[in-house]
């Protein structure tokens, strides 16, 4: 069931800017653009630590990404109607797995990070938009390139920017797991799917060729 998101995912962090430490994130074109370079930027100050412990990934990926990726929003779209009748706990168990999946997924895209760089469409006027699309191009001299969208919704209290939603191939990361996650917990409730997330967080993080 993870694969597809693996491979989606991988082509957002593989976004490759010039170094930077401070993320803007009241402009989501900046936010796309610096995000990734403030990401790589400890990857590649990190790069020993990672190879030693490949979980290091996660540590990475939790505070230099998540804190621009809007997951709470992501998870209960991902429960949809049935948010209405889940308990708080419940609720809270599932962004907390959800979380974790999200973190995990994109450690392993990390791993296989082999610096492709990538082309950010040029700033347009936000006027009064509360959600955004931003067009990535990845560009890989071997192959040929990827168009990716990355979809970003504004916060109306704080006015700053968070990914939501990236849409690879044509295929929404959110809709499908909207698809595949919120028909499970139609069918067999958000406890099961909480406990089968948190399994597939338990795995450890790998480097390419090392699988188990």
């Amino acid at each position: 069931m993870f694969k597809w998101v693996s491979r989606a995912v991988a082509l957002l962090l593989i976004m490759v800017s010039v170094p930077t430490f401070a993320v803007n994130t009241q402009d989501p074109y900046s936010l796309v653009q610096e995000a990734a370079g403030k990401t790589f930027t400890r990857l590649e100050h990190d790069a020993t630590q990672v190879k030693q412990d490949p979980n290091h990934l996660r540590t990475i990926v939790r505070e230099e990404l998540l804190p621009y990726v809007d997951n709470k929003f992501a998870a209960y779209k991902v429960i949809g109607k049935e948010l209405k009748s889940t308990t708080p706990p419940q609720r809270e168990r599932f962004v907390k797995a959800f979380t974790d999946y999200i973190v995990a997924t994109y450690a392993d895209a990390l791993g296989k990070y082999d610096k492709q760089t990538i082309k950010v469409e040029s700033g347009q006027p936000l006027d009064a938009k509360k959600e955004i699309s931003v067009k990535v191009t990845v560009l890989d001299p071997e192959k040929p390139e990827i168009n990716v969208v990355f979809q970003l919704r504004k916060n109306s209290k704080t006015g700053e920017w968070k990914v939501f939603d990236m849409i690879a191939e044509g295929v929404s990361l959110l809709s499908s797991k909207q698809t595949e996650l919120g028909g499970s917990i139609r069918q067999k409730g958000i406890d099961s799917v909480s406990n089968m997330l948190e399994e597939h967080n338990r795995k450890p993080a790998t480097l390419p060729g090392k699988q188990s």
